[in-house]
């Protein structure tokens, strides 16, 4: 539908069909006043009207016309223009609709269910003029010349113009068909401050403001904003209300008990104003927001507790409630708060609530625990001796254990240390029952005690006492033989380095002799030769068995020599004399021998 050159013109296709309807019109519609187009397809006939003048056409072959696709009005844009060329669309309407109508439905609001608007004044037309700027015989002269463009300033805004070129040479003048074209608004001025702001809840606000005055144009949407008083700059919240013939909207998203500045911005398809002053509101208290679980200091039978104020309190908070297993506990302003006399690590319950005038918000619930104590008694473990170097631990949980238990120690000691060192021999947080010692010495007595250990620290009890099974000594040591006269040896030895049991007696051997079975750890041979060599070994014995020690060989101390020294001498020649001798009987050591001569000698000259 195009109205061009006084002609309503109605062109539709239906497939391969074209049915057109001319409505000629001149300038009767330039009159200022509101016209009524109806267009009309009742079978193969179509017709256009407009007040008292009508057109039809009457087409058999024309087919049902189905509408499944938005509807243009007033242009069509340029994508969907191009795929379709022959129905030969030209400029853009550049007036006036309201109140459209289909035959089924009510009246259409075109502001509100309109996808987009270029120049079209969708709310009636503001200009009052239009009757004279539509007269051909009433157009002003804007330009004289030989150019092919003129660029024309001084309109006025959002205001509809028609124009014309005649073209003109010595054999006459020829005129175009008149352009229509409307300037495009301009931004809106002195928007005014809301009139009033009425708070909905904490959260919203309603806000109300008066149409704004002199705005030329179409106004597209109205915004409203709110800041913080004492914030940044920049809204908190805004709303964008795009039914402009509504001068109430709703802001929602504030935050309670907080100071806002509420502005109105007024805005068409030329930009947007802000009006310059705001209206000041509180928005009221309401219920705290993320009110965190309370806290606490574990003690063995009190909590500390203690809180922290919510997140978002939404106003003062006036009121904190403390509920342990539902039961009251707590009420007041504080944020601390000892539950006494409690049970040693139990878990209890715990509620916070805080409350503003406005209401009242609860923390999630926590499970608090009280702290561990050690185990309050510990039995002593039950030992059994399997051989000579093994015993198998075992021991009871213990019945009050004040906590998780977390792990069990075994702490030996054995009496050669005379059971004042005690060493950790296990550590583990399995939790068994039973322990087999290993690579024990021998017919040894052993302390072993138990600790139980949980959270809150270890018990220990009492030592239980067991004896490994003997066996045969083992390191028995090498004797020391001192001699300290020519016939005799004190000999000394010392334990061996693992008795492996209850050494019952010590022998010593002398030259492979047994010559002392006792306790004793010494000897004194005598009656020996002097200078005589003698062997020495310890033996060891316990109920299970007897063990050697090394050999050490010794000699008693030197005597002097007995018997006589038999000399042989024989001359050898004029000078020299050979003498050889015998040995004493008895020499009674390592003998030296010194030669003595008596008699005349000769002289070195």
């Amino acid at each position: 539908i195009e109205l061009k050159s006084g002609i309503l013109n109605v062109l539709l296709k239906t497939g391969t069909v074209f049915t057109q309807v001319d409505l000629w019109l001149g300038l009767s519609y330039c009159d200022g006043k509101w016209k009524k187009v109806t267009v009309i397809k009742e079978g193969s006939v179509v017709s256009a009207s407009m007040n008292e003048l009508r057109e039809q056409t009457l087409e058999p072959n024309v087919q049902q016309l189905k509408v499944n696709s938005p509807i243009y009005m007033g242009g069509v844009p340029p994508e969907i223009q191009s795929f379709y060329k022959e129905l030969g669309s030209e400029q853009g309407f550049g007036g006036c609709m309201k109140d459209v109508k289909f035959t089924r439905g009510a009246v259409v609001n075109l502001a509100s269910v309109s996808s987009s608007a270029v120049r079209v004044n969708l709310d009636g037309c503001l200009s009052t003029d239009s009757a004279v700027n539509c007269r051909g015989n009433d157009s002003i002269l804007v330009y004289r010349g030989k150019e092919q463009s003129f660029y024309e300033n001084g309109l006025q805004p959002f205001t509809e113009y028609l124009y014309r070129v005649v073209a003109s040479n010595e054999g006459g003048s020829v005129s175009s068909v008149w352009t229509r074209v409307r300037t495009r608004e301009s931004v809106p001025q002195n928007v005014p401050t809301p009139s009033r702001v009425h708070s909905i809840n904490g959260y919203s606000i309603e806000v109300t403001w008066d149409k704004p005055a002199g705005v030329i144009g179409v106004i597209e949407k109205y915004i409203l904003k709110a800041y913080e008083e004492d914030g940044p700059n920049v809204p908190i919240s805004s709303a964008e209300l795009a039914d402009t013939s509504m001068l109430t909207g709703i802001l929602t998203g504030l935050h309670p008990f907080t100071n806002y500045a509420v502005t109105l911005t007024a805005c068409t398809l030329a930009g947007c104003t802000e009006s310059l002053h705001a209206l000041n509101i509180s928005t009221p208290q309401e219920a705290p927001e993320d009110v965190q679980p309370a806290t606490a200091i574990s003690f063995p039978t009190f909590l500390l507790m203690s809180w922290s104020p919510p997140k978002t309190p939404n106003g003062i908070i006036t009121q904190y409630t403390l509920y342990m297993n539902g039961v009251l506990v707590y009420f007041g302003n504080g944020t601390k708060y000892v539950v006494k006399d409690l049970a040693v690590f139990t878990p209890y319950q715990f509620l916070l609530t805080a409350c503003t005038v406005a209401g009242c918000t609860n923390s999630s619930q926590v499970t608090l625990f009280t702290a561990q104590l050690p185990p309050s008694h510990v039995d002593a473990p039950v030992l059994t001796v399997l051989d000579s170097r093994t015993i198998y631990v075992q021991w009871n949980e213990p019945i009050e254990i004040n906590g998780i238990l977390d792990r069990y120690i075994l702490y030996i000691a054995k009496n050669e240390q005379n059971f004042t060192k005690w060493n950790v021999i296990y550590n583990s947080t399995e939790l068994f029952l039973d322990f087999t010692i290993q690579q024990l010495f021998p017919g040894t007595e052993y302390l072993i005690k138990l600790a139980a250990c949980t959270g809150g620290g270890c018990s220990i009890s009492e030592a239980s006492t067991a004896v490994t099974d003997e066996s045969t000594p083992e390191g028995v040591p090498a004797p020391k033989a001192q001699s300290y006269s020519s016939d005799s040896f004190n000999i000394s030895w010392a334990k061996p380095e693992y008795p492996n049991g209850i050494i019952t007696s010590y022998g010593l051997y002398m030259d492979g002799v047994l010559i002392q079975n006792s306790s004793q750890l010494n000897c004194y041979a005598y009656g020996l030769a002097p200078w005589s060599l003698h062997s020495f070994r310890v033996q060891a014995c316990t109920a299970k068995g007897c063990a050697l020690g090394p050999l050490v060989e010794a000699r008693t101390m030197e005597a002097p020599p007995e018997g006589t020294v038999d000399i042989f001498a024989t001359v050898d020649g004029s000078k020299e004399v050979q003498l050889k001798w015998l040995a004493p009987n008895k020499p009674h050591g390592q003998l030296t021998h010194t030669v003595f001569v008596t008699g005349l000698f000769y002289a070195d000259q």
